[in-house]
């Protein structure tokens, strides 16, 4: 292992991409140490204590990288660009026009990805009038795991005016750096730059979680968590490598005077396929009861009752009625996203058209029922896996007692999925230019 990392760094080109990808991520921790201008600070200590005991805003701040706790100049992270990217993905199955260029290659590509930018900056536009209003006149209480019984100084003791809405633009210039830094490790550094970013932001909390039970004096569980996380990581490794593998065979055709087709292939069909694309879709449906409780208010009469069970119940990170509405969100958003990433009919009508076809099945009808079967079969088992991933850490939580986590299972599938990729494309460099790669 060593010696395949100093191969790493003998090679000019790749040591090159190395060390800048080193040191975007530590520009990009230097920038979540920056916090926004005009802010209370004092107030800003309690939202962090608060965002450390789980709640909605512990969903926020994970992908931040503990940016959105001290609420600095890229406190929004990423996640504004990920749910654009989920957007121009759904709706590439929608509109045909954007359908089109998704077949175009190459060139309809850098037209997806400039439309992404564009629905990017509107979604933190919004993310960050919300958040500053909401956060900035004291009423985010509903946020929290505690909700209501929080109390929660307002972080512009002063107003919006003039502050505030200097803050708006820029959490949304973050966000514009962030995109930008992400596109910059993906052209010149090594690895998915939007990948190594997020990597970045969720393994930087991990240290303090980890100390966390032992400044609560939980040794026994402090040793139990290790063997856990060891043991969900192995766990992960196993699933992101798992695959599905459907044999095809292509015909041989006569193209002038040469022959081509005759080979044998497959297509990998991952048990895991959506990755974490589930768990924030069911971590964001669950943050809308919070809105909307927020919005009626609490008190009296069916508004009290409204946002005392969402209080008790869709927020609460340790009681069972949320664990079980997570879990069951994130099934279903697993079959959903597959059923849109991968388009049976799509495939069939590709393979038919390249002389291909799967031994023992029919092309056309035939061959899409097969498919689709293949993918609900294999959906399965690979939604209930990240459902258990997702859950697991609240489930220990209620059983240790405790009021943080060292990690979420969001967490362990990230580090892992990136850490596996980044390792595959080091891998292929150095195989390519004659060294042992990594992975064997």
């Amino acid at each position: 292992m060593i010696s395949n990392l100093l191969n790493a760094f003998r090679i000019t080109d790749l040591r090159n991409k190395i060390l800048f990808t080193l040191l975007a991520i530590a520009a990009y921790r230097l920038f979540a140490a920056i916090r926004v201008p005009g802010i209370d600070h004092s107030a800003v200590e309690q939202l962090r204590d608060q965002a450390r005991n789980s709640g909605a805003v512990g969903f926020l701040n994970l992908f931040s990288g503990g940016a959105f706790e001290s609420f600095s100049i890229v406190a929004l992270g990423i996640m504004p660009y990920i749910t654009a990217s989920i957007i121009m993905q759904v709706l590439g199955v929608v509109i045909p026009k954007l359908e089109e260029l998704q077949q175009q290659g190459a060139v309809g590509q850098r037209k997806i990805t400039q439309y992404t930018r564009y629905v990017t900056i509107a979604l933190a536009l919004l993310q960050a009038t919300g958040l500053t209003f909401i956060f900035g006149t004291g009423t985010g209480q509903a946020f929290f795991s505690s909700a209501r019984n929080v109390d929660l100084p307002p972080l512009l003791p002063d107003g919006m005016w003039p502050r505030g809405y200097l803050i708006i633009p820029t959490l949304v210039a973050g966000t514009a750096l962030l995109m930008w830094l992400g596109e910059l490790i993906s052209q010149r550094g090594i690895g998915n730059g939007m990948s190594m970013v997020i990597f970045a932001s969720v393994v930087s909390g991990l240290p303090y979680g980890y100390y966390s039970f032992l400044v609560q004096d939980k040794v026994i569980w402090f040793i139990a968590i290790i063997a856990l996380t060891i043991g969900i990581i192995v766990a992960v490794v196993f699933v992101e490598l798992g695959q599905r593998r459907i044999p095809v065979q292509f015909a041989k055709r006569v193209v002038g005077r040469r022959m081509y087709g005759g080979q044998n292939t497959y297509i990998p069909l991952k048990v895991n396929q959506s990755g974490v694309i589930p768990i924030i879709f069911a971590s964001s449906i669950l943050l809308l009861p919070v809105i909307g409780s927020n919005v009626l208010g609490s008190g009296e009469g069916w508004r009290g009752n409204i946002a005392r069970f969402v209080d008790e119940y869709i927020i609460n990170s340790q009681n069972l009625v949320y664990v079980s509405l997570l879990a069951v969100l994130i099934i279903a958003f697993a079959y959903f996203y597959n059923s849109i990433a991968f388009d049976p009919i799509r495939q069939a009508d590709q393979l038919r058209r390249q002389g291909g076809f799967i031994p023992g099945v029919r092309p056309g009808p035939q061959t899409e029922r097969y498919l689709a079967k293949a993918v609900n079969r294999i959906t399965l088992p690979g939604a209930v896996f990240i459902a258990l991933i997702a859950v697991m850490p609240y489930l220990l939580l209620m059983a240790a007692d405790v009021t943080t986590f060292p990690f979420a299972g969001t967490s362990v599938l990230i580090s892992v999925g990136v850490a596996l990729e980044l390792m595959r494309q080091i891998d292929s460099q150095l195989t390519l230019r004659n060294y042992e790669g990594f992975l064997k």
